[in-house]
Parts: structure tokens; sequence; C-alpha cells
């Protein structure tokens, strides 16, 4: 067997491969925009949620979610306000790694929190906290305020 045949299928594959993986690379953006708008979306409604009946956000506070040393009418503001602010930051792109920081650890304090969640709930969590976890680590991405943010400061330095 000649040797140079071998070799060269050995490179088409593996050319093939590194174009398939480049394709693969220009789609990064758009999943972590996609993860970014998804974990946003999920943390705005339960915060818009809270905001319908402030009593009842109260009472749950008191009688279903216990959050450890924070008395209910605060942990209850607090909750709100990091699920209205974080996905804000998520959605824009803006400060993003800080947000995602802060919806991970709230993530983990609701499930925590509220000992009568469910299975599929928990399971949920689980979902949300990767993908926060995947933007945390790899950042927003090239579809966000802070790529343009972080290339402008770039051009200003150089």
């Amino acid at each position: 067997m000649d040797t140079r045949v071998s070799n060269s299928g050995f490179v088409r594959l593996g050319r093939l491969y590194c174009a398939a993986s480049g394709l693969l690379d220009k789609l990064q953006p758009l999943l972590l925009l996609g993860f970014r708008l998804y974990v946003a979306n999920v943390f705005w409604m339960s915060g818009l949620t809270k905001t319908r009946d402030w009593s009842i956000t109260v009472a749950l506070f008191t009688n279903e979610y216990h959050v450890p040393l924070l008395p209910p009418a605060l942990a209850a503001a607090m909750g709100t306000t990091t699920e209205l602010s974080m996905p804000l930051l998520l959605a824009l792109g803006l400060a993003t790694r800080f947000g995602a920081f802060v919806l991970f650890f709230f993530n983990i304090i609701a499930v925590i929190s509220y000992a009568a969640l469910p299975d599929i709930a928990v399971k949920d969590h689980i979902l949300w906290g990767t993908m926060i976890l995947v933007i945390l680590l790899f950042g927003p991405g090239k579809i966000s305020v802070d790529y343009l943010l972080e290339r402008r400061l770039r051009r200003a330095g150089a």
C-alpha cells in the first residue's frame, strides 16, 4: 500500500474536520445568546409574578420560601429585585458575568429555600444553573454589549 495515498486521506479527513469545527465555532455566539435570553426570560417572568400582589409574595416568603438568615419581607424584596435586574444584564450582555454569578447563587438559594420543590422543578433549576454556568465560564459571546465595549476599549488602548 502506498503511504502517500493513505496519508492524503488522513489529511483530507483532517481538513474536513477542521472546516466543520470552524463552522460550529461560528455558531457559539448564537448559542450563548440563546442561553442568555432563555435564562433571562425565566427569571424575569418569575420577578414579574412577584410584583402582581406584594402581600401574597411576602406571605410566600413567610410560609413557603424559607430564605436563611433574612426576614421574609427583606428576602421577598431582594429576590424580586434580583429577578428583575439580573435578567436585564443577561439579555443585553452587559456585565454579563456579574449577572450570571448572581443568578447562579440565587438559583441555588431558591432550591435550598423551598423544601417542597417537586423533582421536575429541581430538574428545571439544574438546567438553568447549567446554562448560567456556561455563560459565567464562557462569557456572553460576540452578540453582547460586553463584547462591543471590550472591542472599543482595546482600540482605545492600542
